[in-house]
C-alpha cells in the first residue's frame, strides 16, 4: 500500500496523519518485516477505531474501507477539486496527473488484506469491508454527506478502470462540489479552538414551503429573489419581519432545502459573532456556490453596537460584498429596534447623539432592498392552517368541526393565534392519537 499512496499527486494533501497514509505505513512495516506483532496489531487496531469513528459520525454501512475512500476523495479541497466543482472533467497536463491518482485510488479500492490478517491472526479488515451499521436516526450523522458519499463509492466499486473512475469522481464534484461546502446545506461559526471556523450543522430538516399554510404573497417574493440569487442575477438582502410564530424562520429554513441543489448554502450567524463577518465573507467569497448568511430573530437593544458591523458589511467598505452571498435575517421589530422613551422630538441636547445612534440603527432596515411583513392569522386562517395541517397525518381521526372546537381552547391556553400554535397543536393530537 506504501509504495501506492507514496506516487500520489494530486491528493498528496490528504495528509499524513489520515488513516489511509497511517495505515499505509503499517502495510509497509509489515511488508519489510520490521516490526513487533503486538505493537503492529495495537497501531491497526488504532487506524480501525478512527475509521469505525468516521462510520459512525457519516452513517456509512457495508464496505467501510471503500466509504472511507470514497469520503477522501469527496472531501478533499485542492486545486485540481476546486476547478472540477465548478466545470467537471479538466483538459491539460494536470489530466494525466489525475488520471495517475485515480489509478492508485483504483488499486486501493481493491487493495487485498488477507496475507495482512493471516499472517497477525486478525480479522478487523474484513469485519470493515463486510459491516452493518445499526439503523440510526438523522440526528445521530450527518445524512446529507452520507447518502452522497456511499452513492460515490458504489459507483466506484463498479469501475471497470481509472478512466472511469476519473469520470465517476469530476462527474461528482460537478453535480455536488467538493468539501464541507459541496456536500453541507449549512453551517455555523465554531466555538472551539481546535476546529475549523466553519462547521456543518447536520439537521437542518425536511421542511418545504408548502408546510407553511398561507402566507403565499410573501413565499412569493421569497422564492422570486432567491432564484434571482441561485442564477446570478441581481438580488436582494431580505429583512423578514413581523409576529412571533408566524413563519419565518420556517421560511428561510423552507428556501435552503429547495434551492440547496442548484448550489444555495447558509451560514447562520448570531449577533456576538458580527464582528466575525469579515472572516466569514472570506472564507466563502470564491466558493462556487450562493450563500445566505442568515440572521435569525435579528434586534438590537439602544446601546448595542454589534450593527456597526452588519453595517459596514452590507455597504462595503474598500472591499464591495462578493456577488455570491445574501443577508437574510428575521425580526420581531420592524425597525430593529426597541423602542425606548428616548426616541421623540423634545429630546435634550444630552440625547442628541443618543438619537445619531438610533437613526444609524434605523438605516440599516434601508439596506434590505426587500422586507417581507408576516403577520398573525386571522381566526379563520388559523382554523384553515390547523385542518390543513390535520389532513397531513391520518392518525388525527377528528371531524373540522371537532377539530376547530378543540383549537379554539388550546390556543386560549397556549399563547394565541399563530402558525406556532398551530403547529404546537397538531403534535399534541398526534401524540394522544399514538
Amino acid at each position: 500500500m506504501h509504495h501506492l499512496t507514496s506516487k500520489l499527486l494530486i491528493y498528496r494533501n490528504i495528509g499524513n496523519d489520515s488513516i489511509l497514509f497511517q495505515l499505509s505505513n503499517i502495510v509497509r512495516r509489515f511488508t519489510e518485516g520490521k516490526y513487533e506483532k503486538e505493537k503492529l496489531i495495537a497501531d491497526i487496531l488504532i487506524q480501525v477505531h478512527r475509521l469505525l469513528e468516521i462510520s459512525t459520525k457519516y452513517g456509512f454501512d457495508k464496505n467501510l474501507w471503500h466509504n472511507y475512500l470514497a469520503f477522501l476523495l469527496a472531501m478533499t479541497e485542492n486545486p485540481f477539486t476546486l476547478v472540477s466543482e465548478k466545470i467537471g472533467a479538466v483538459e491539460g497536463t494536470v489530466n494525466e496527473f489525475a488520471v495517475n491518482d485515480f489509478s492508485i485510488f483504483k488499486q486501493l479500492f481493491d487493495y487485498d488484506f488477507t496475507r495482512l490478517e493471516q499472517e497477525l491472526n486478525i480479522n478487523c479488515f474484513t469485519t470493515i469491508q463486510n459491516y452493518k451499521a445499526v439503523t440510526k436516526k438523522e440526528q445521530i450523522f450527518n445524512k446529507s454527506v452520507s447518502e452522497k458519499v456511499q452513492k460515490l463509492s458504489l459507483m466506484m466499486e463498479q469501475a471497470e478502470d481509472e478512466k472511469t473512475m476519473y469520470s465517476i469522481v469530476t462527474d461528482f464534484y460537478k453535480a455536488y462540489g467538493v468539501g464541507k461546502f459541496g456536500l453541507n446545506k449549512a453551517f455555523r461559526i465554531s466555538n472551539r479552538d481546535d476546529s475549523d471556523f466553519l462547521i456543518p450543522i447536520t439537521t437542518t430538516g425536511e421542511v418545504v414551503l408548502d408546510d407553511l399554510i398561507g402566507y403565499e404573497n410573501q413565499k412569493k417574493q421569497l422564492i422570486q429573489n432567491t432564484e434571482a440569487f441561485v442564477t446570478g442575477k441581481k438580488a436582494n438582502n431580505v429583512l423578514l419581519y413581523g409576529d412571533a410564530g408566524t413563519g419565518k424562520s420556517t421560511s428561510i429554513k423552507a428556501i435552503l432545502n429547495q434551492y440547496y441543489g442548484q448550489g444555495l448554502r447558509m451560514i447562520e450567524i448570531y449577533k456576538h459573532e458580527f464582528k466575525d463577518l469579515s472572516k466569514v465573507i472570506n472564507a466563502i467569497k470564491d466558493r462556487n456556490y450562493r450563500f445566505i448568511i442568515y440572521m435569525d430573530d435579528l434586534s438590537f437593544e439602544e446601546f448595542e453596537i454589534e450593527y456597526k458591523y452588519l453595517k459596514a458589511v452590507i455597504e462595503g467598505g474598500l472591499e464591495i460584498k462578493p456577488e455570491n452571498i445574501l443577508i437574510y435575517a428575521t425580526s420581531n421589530r420592524r425597525h430593529l429596534i426597541r423602542e425606548t422613551w428616548s426616541d421623540r422630538s423634545d429630546m435634550s441636547q444630552d440625547e442628541l447623539h443618543r438619537s445619531d445612534t438610533m437613526q444609524e440603527k434605523l438605516s440599516l432596515v434601508g439596506r434590505f432592498g426587500i422586507t417581507i411583513g408576516y403577520y398573525k392569522p386571522s381566526r379563520d386562517e388559523f382554523y384553515k392552517i390547523v385542518t390543513t395541517l390535520a389532513r397531513k397525518h391520518p392518525e388525527i381521526t377528528l371531524t373540522d368541526e371537532e377539530l376547530i372546537d378543540s383549537a379554539r381552547m388550546w390556543e386560549m391556553r397556549h399563547g394565541g393565534i399563530s402558525g406556532r400554535t398551530a403547529q404546537q397543536f397538531i403534535n399534541y393530537l398526534i401524540g394522544i392519537s399514538s
